[in-house]
């Protein structure tokens, strides 16, 4: 497991079994690990519409091209109880993959 801290003081994990589901279906991207991490660290986040713990980390990579220009990575942000019966965060990635972002302007 490889636990981040992102830009907006968030502890996010990312699960071994998680990166394999990711890599089932886009095994290219396993050669951008480290820029899914920094995807969390530095990306810009936005939160879903329709499920408030639900957010789309993306970020900016040129290496991506020419096919694609951003990794892209859904993360729920959520609590649970710990065994003293607190809400703890747990927070995970669920998937990611890449795409092509037209710039805008």
């Amino acid at each position: 497991m490889w636990i981040v801290h992102d830009r907006y003081g968030d502890t996010i994990y990312l699960t071994e079994e998680r990166w394999r589901h990711i890599l089932e279906s886009r095994p290219e991207l396993e050669a951008y690990f480290e820029q899914f991490l920094e995807t969390l660290r530095t990306g810009q986040r936005k939160q879903d519409a329709l499920t408030p713990t639900k957010y789309r980390y993306a970020k900016q990579f040129d290496e991506l091209l020419p096919r694609n220009t951003h990794l892209v990575l859904i993360v729920l942000l959520q609590t649970q109880q710990n065994a003293q019966g607190q809400e703890v965060p747990n927070n995970f990635v669920v998937t990611g993959w890449a795409t092509y972002i037209q710039p805008k302007g």
